[in-house]
C-alpha cells in the first residue's frame, strides 16, 4: 500500500512539474511576442518621425549681410536648419555697384541669360525631412536676387509649405514670392515679408511665431 501510495505522489509530482514548465514556456513566449510587437512600433514611429516631423528650413542668399541677419533670427524663433545660397563666382562690393552700369550685377539685369547663376551646390541634405522652407533673399531691381532663381528651379517643392522673405532698404516683396512660386511650380507658397536692412531681430521672431512652428 505504501509503495502504491509512493507511486502516485511520484506520478503528482512529475504533471505538477511537467504543467508548470509548460505555463512558463507560455508566459515567456508572449512576453517575446509583446516585446517584439513594441520594438517594431517603435521602428516604425521613428521611421514615421524621420519621413516628416514638422522640421522647418531656411535657405537663404545674402548679399552684404543683411538677409543672412534675418535668416539666422529666423532659424533661432523656429529651430531651424540653415542652408546658405552660395553663388560659385561670390558677389564682390564693386559686382554690387547698381550705379555702374558695367557691374557684374548691371549686366546681369540687363541680360537675362547671365541670370542663371551656377551655385556651389543646389542639394540640401535630408530635404525631404522639411515640411516648411523659409526662402530669403535680397531684393534687386524689384524682383528676388537671381542666386535665389537657380536654387528654386533645382528643387522639387511638393508637400512644402514655402514662406518668402527679403530684405531692402526700401522696396517692398512685391511679386517677388509670386515669381520664385511660378518658377517652382510645386509647393504651397505662403504671402512672404519684407524687412528693412537694418531689421530688429525682435520683429523678425514676432513674425515667425504667427506660423505656430
Amino acid at each position: 500500500m505504501k509503495k502504491l501510495g509512493a507511486l502516485l505522489l511520484a506520478v503528482f509530482m512529475v504533471f505538477t512539474l511537467v504543467a508548470c514548465n509548460s505555463t512558463q514556456g507560455e508566459s515567456s513566449s508572449q512576453a517575446k511576442t509583446t516585446s517584439q510587437s513594441a520594438t517594431d512600433e517603435t521602428k516604425e514611429q521613428a521611421k514615421s518621425d524621420s519621413a516628416g516631423n514638422g522640421k522647418v528650413l531656411v535657405v537663404y542668399f545674402s548679399a552684404t549681410g543683411s538677409t543672412e541677419k534675418v535668416a539666422k533670427a529666423i532659424a533661432e524663433a523656429s529651430d531651424a536648419t540653415l542652408f546658405e545660397i552660395e553663388p560659385k563666382e561670390p558677389y564682390t562690393s564693386d559686382d554690387l555697384n547698381y550705379n555702374d552700369d558695367n557691374s557684374r550685377v548691371s549686366r546681369e539685369h540687363n541680360n537675362p541669360d547671365l541670370q542663371n547663376v551656377e551655385l556651389t551646390s543646389t542639394s540640401v541634405p535630408n530635404w525631404d525631412s522639411y515640411d516648411t522652407v523659409f526662402v530669403g533673399y535680397p531684393i534687386w531691381w524689384g524682383d528676388a536676387a537671381w542666386p535665389v532663381s537657380s536654387f528654386v528651379k533645382a528643387n522639387n517643392f511638393d508637400g512644402k509649405t514655402v514662406i518668402p522673405f527679403c530684405t531692402s532698404a526700401s522696396s517692398d516683396i512685391g511679386d517677388s514670392g509670386k515669381n520664385l512660386a511660378d518658377l517652382a511650380k510645386t509647393g504651397d507658397w505662403q504671402t512672404g515679408r519684407r524687412f528693412s536692412s537694418s531689421a530688429d531681430t525682435s520683429e523678425v521672431k514676432a513674425w515667425v511665431t504667427e506660423f505656430g512652428l
